[in-house]
């Protein structure tokens, strides 16, 4: 299945090729809603796309001026540019939306043995599952302690926001935390070890303990 152009094809129109910025965002909205721009070689169409649009538009404009001819092909770039952009990040967007799950899973553990594996973790240089951990286990620990209530479906923010309505002056830091929760489980963004020191010391805020580094 061929990418359809986001424009017209330069190589119809007579140079120079000057496009609305109105125009241009419309017509790649719409050609944004086509399905084909979701399939697994994403890059590898646009890639393709990108190479006939620069063929065609350097054909087109063979016999115009020089001016003419440049204003065709950087056109024709940053379309490509701003296409890549935007159906990357709507690509990142929908996966999100689509997989997001409660953020306890049912897993029969306790909040201590969530803390230990977090540290564990982050002692292997895997900060991306001692985050994960490390917030599972503050949430569940407040859970144990009956302070907030055991909702099997809650997702992170949802448990965030009932663990700020109980310790108000953490509100900022437990949204935070749900927020990283979110983009390294879900969105395959990086973890530091920062990230999951300052997870750990909520924890032992909440739970009244003296704040281990």
């Amino acid at each position: 299945m061929n990418v359809v152009l986001v424009l017209p094809l330069l190589g119809r129109l007579e140079p120079p090729l000057d496009p609305s910025g109105d125009e241009a965002r419309d017509q790649l909205r719409r050609e944004l809603a086509h399905p084909e721009y979701y399939d697994a070689n994403l890059l590898e169409r646009i890639t393709d796309w990108l190479d006939r649009l620069i063929n065609d538009s350097v054909g087109a404009a063979s016999g115009a001026p020089p001016v003419a001819l440049a204003a065709a092909v950087m056109v024709g770039l940053l379309l490509a540019l701003g296409l890549i952009l935007i159906v990357s990040q709507a690509r990142r967007t929908a996966r999100a939306d689509r997989t997001i799950t409660p953020a306890l899973t049912g897993e029969a553990v306790t909040a201590d043995e969530l803390r230990a594996r977090a540290v564990a973790a982050l002692a292997a240089d895997e900060p991306e599952a001692a985050l994960v951990d490390a917030f599972r286990a503050t949430a569940l620990r407040q859970i144990e302690r009956g302070r907030i209530e055991d909702v099997p479906q809650a997702t992170a923010h949802e448990l965030a926001g009932a663990l700020a309505a109980r310790f108000t002056d953490h509100g900022n830091a437990l949204r935070r935390g749900a927020d990283l929760f979110d983009q390294v489980l879900y969105g395959d963004r990086p973890a530091t070890a920062d990230q999951v020191q300052d997870l750990l010391a909520l924890d032992d805020t909440l739970s009244g303990r003296a704040v281990r580094r």
